[in-house]
């Protein structure tokens, strides 16, 4: 967005008390499960550079998904979960893209609304684009929504009369990044996580986020709630960063990066920008971290693929990344089972990438291979975000409802020396990134380029990006 955009958008936030968790019988929460369908990372990540906000929630090799329905009678849909969007769409039943039996619309559902009593009308200013040009556009409008047997009535969405995506989108994000607000200047609406605190569903706008293993089929999230048997230890919280005095994009900072259990011995007393962006396939890190990484794994950056083909015996090595956020911040240990992905068979031999991209120019990311490694609570109301590491595969459930108020969390404490500021400037900038231990710059020689991989395409981020007019900014190489 450009800064004027922004200062707009500031005295649409409104900064709430710190959340605190209730143990009830019954607590106020809605929870959902998010099932999992197999796609292509390296396509997905690559489709979606786009020039508004970000879209789809997936996992890797795979995409979350939940279902919900719109409608009276029910609209069944299969919708992707998107902490980095802020909209819920869903394509239209008679959209040229739907009716075009070969594509797989039937099973994501599509929406008629003259098949619903509750369809109201809003307005015609819908319009999610894509930076090659693809996208949604068409209608503002409310319907019911349903999802695990909650109703949310009058619940604004938008319906893509075009489109050239098969799969409905569920942002939850901050409402500054609605397309109602980004492009037509226009006030802000309940989106789906404000409606549940309007409608007393839950008692905060906050939620958290549970995607468990590469190899697990379903993983969940909880509106208003936290589930004190999916993570290890406590909660910690950290401060999101805001972007020219705007709480946009949940955006906090990374001080130091180990592995093996060696807290910063790839870099340390550090302050790097991260996006916590489960829309993304892949982490995205400043380059030179990024190339110090490729050298360690003996990864061999492929280009013409966007990305970099890994030994997949490399999962089977004891090992992780480790990530620390603020000086006396939480460690998120990421396994290397966690960071090798296999992408398919060649000539009956299993093909491997790692799950790390270079940033280029643009904000680094820290997407499903780092979200899966963490339990994450996302605190709009209150512009923080809390981590701890995940439990894996957890079997036991202990669900606590989040409150406003001044006690916090039970469960968490906040760091006593967060790193609350930072520049953020047009997506970063930060070719270079940290000091990286020993020599990243130098080519790894096994690579399928003669020097230091090109950026990878990786999604596009509005609220960073300086681009609300409709300017597009490229990709530099390292």
């Amino acid at each position: 967005m450009k800064s004027s955009t922004l200062a707009l958008a500031a005295q649409l936030v409104t900064l709430g008390c710190s959340f605190k968790l209730v143990k009830r019988e019954n607590p106020r929460v809605v929870k959902a499960d998010l099932h999992r369908r197999h796609v292509n990372p390296l396509d997905h990540d690559r489709l979606r550079r786009r020039d508004t906000v970000q879209v789809s929630l997936d996992n890797l090799e795979t995409l979350y998904f939940m279902n919900a329905s719109l409608g009276t009678p029910a609209q069944n849909f299969r919708l992707h979960i998107d902490t980095g969007s802020s909209d819920l769409w869903v394509n239209a039943a008679n959209s040229a893209l739907c009716s075009n039996r070969a594509l797989p619309c039937d099973a994501a559902g599509v929406y008629n609304a003259n098949d619903s009593s509750t369809y109201e009308y809003v307005n015609s200013i819908f319009n999610i684009s894509y930076v090659d040009g693809s996208g949604a556009s068409g209608d503002y409008a409310k319907d019911t929504f349903n999802m695990n047997n909650v109703d949310i009535n009058r619940l604004q969405f938008g319906i893509g009369y075009e489109s050239s995506s098969p799969e409905g989108i569920l942002g939850i994000g901050y409402m500054v990044n609605e397309v109602q607000v980004n492009r037509a200047r226009l006030d802000p609406y309940s989106n789906l996580p404000q409606k549940l605190v309007d409608d007393n569903k839950i008692n905060t706008n906050a939620y958290s986020l549970w995607l468990n293993d590469l190899d697990a089929s379903t993983g969940s999230i909880l509106f208003g709630g936290v589930d004190t048997d999916k993570f290890e230890g406590t909660l910690s919280k950290l401060p999101i960063i805001p972007e020219s005095g705007v709480y946009a994009e949940f955006i906090i900072a990374l001080t130091s990066l180990g592995a093996d259990g060696k807290k910063g011995s790839i870099f340390e007393n550090e302050q790097v920008a991260v996006l916590l962006d489960s829309g993304s396939s892949l982490m995205y890190l400043p380059n030179n971290v990024a190339t110090s990484l490729y050298n360690k794994y003996n990864a061999r950056y492929d280009s013409t693929q966007g990305a970099a083909l890994v030994d997949c015996d490399l999962a089977n090595q004891e090992g992780s990344l480790d990530f620390t956020f603020s000086q006396d911040g939480p460690t998120i240990s990421v396994p290397l089972n966690e960071l090798v992905l296999l992408m398919g068979y060649q000539r009956g031999q299993p093909v491997c990438i790692l799950g790390i991209g270079p940033a280029g120019d643009s904000v680094s990311v820290l997407g499903d291979t780092f979200l899966r490694s963490a339990y994450v609570v996302y605190d709009l109301g209150n512009n923080e975000i809390a981590l701890a590491q995940t439990v894996f595969n957890a079997t036991q459930s202990n669900i606590q409802e989040i409150q406003s108020g001044d006690d916090g969390v039970p469960s968490a404490t906040g760091v006593s020396h967060p790193v609350s500021s930072l520049s953020v400037q047009g997506g970063g900038g930060r070719i270079n990134g940290p000091s990286v231990s020993g020599s990243p710059d130098t080519p790894n020689p096994q690579s399928s380029d003669s020097g230091s991989p090109a950026a990878t395409p990786m999604p596009w981020h509005a609220a960073g990006a300086a681009i609300a007019g409709g300017i597009m900014m490229g990709f530099n190489g390292f």
